[in-house]
């Protein structure tokens, strides 16, 4: 079925494909990586949202952050923040030398210290970083977000562990679950989880 998707949508182009190869062959976990599929799917949401001003958390190794900034209109721009500083020798040039580099702008260090500086309210923003840290990346991200705006949070099915009693040391799944709970009562929001890939939650600020 996934394989039929991909054959009856937009291709990634040649760029996005080296960049999905690379990111296996260089780094030890490539399935972070948004993919094809929901790479579309992230483009297609920033055209149809318009937004001026968009966040990521979690930017690896930049495939999603280049799908995110496919979609933006001119004068638009994407900050996106990765929070290990090892990843940014991999990183940085294929988003520098993408075709969307002029729309996007790179940081290393923690995106819950450093968004409150930039003094930027957002329209969209794309939560896919520590999943322990989800909901402090939620109520961050809704002080900084314009009404109306649109959260996008990646992994909130966690490969069915939601389902399951976590191990008390596994704060990932932990987090993942808190993370859902949280959204699910709150009433500030509106929210939707499509069961793609891994889960993938539609929040709106109301």
């Amino acid at each position: 079925m996934e394989r039929y998707i991909k054959q009856h949508i937009d291709p990634e182009g040649p760029y996005l494909e080296a960049l999905y190869r690379d990111t296996h062959v260089k780094l030890l976990r490539p399935r972070m990586a948004s993919g094809h599929l929901q790479g579309r799917i992230l483009k297609m949401f920033v055209s149809m949202i318009r937004p001026r001003q968009v966040l990521e958390i979690g930017t690896y190794s930049g495939y999603s952050a280049i799908c995110l900034a496919e979609g933006l209109e001119d004068g638009a721009l994407l900050h996106t923040f990765e929070i290990n500083d090892e990843q940014e020798d991999f990183t940085r040039p294929w988003l520098e030398n993408s075709p969307v580099a002029d729309k996007i702008k790179f940081y290393i260090g923690d995106a819950l210290e450093l968004v409150p500086e930039l003094g930027v309210t957002f329209d969209l923003a794309f939560i896919d970083g520590d999943k322990r840290k989800y909901v402090e990346y939620y109520e961050m991200v809704l002080k900084h977000l314009s009404p109306g705006g649109y959260i996008i949070a990646d992994n909130t099915l966690w490969d069915g562990h939601v389902l399951e009693e976590p191990h008390p040391t596994d704060r990932q799944t932990i987090g993942i679950k808190e993370f859902n709970d949280h959204v699910a009562a709150d009433s500030r929001t509106e929210k939707v989880i499509l069961p793609l890939r891994d889960g993938l939650t539609i929040i709106k600020k109301l």
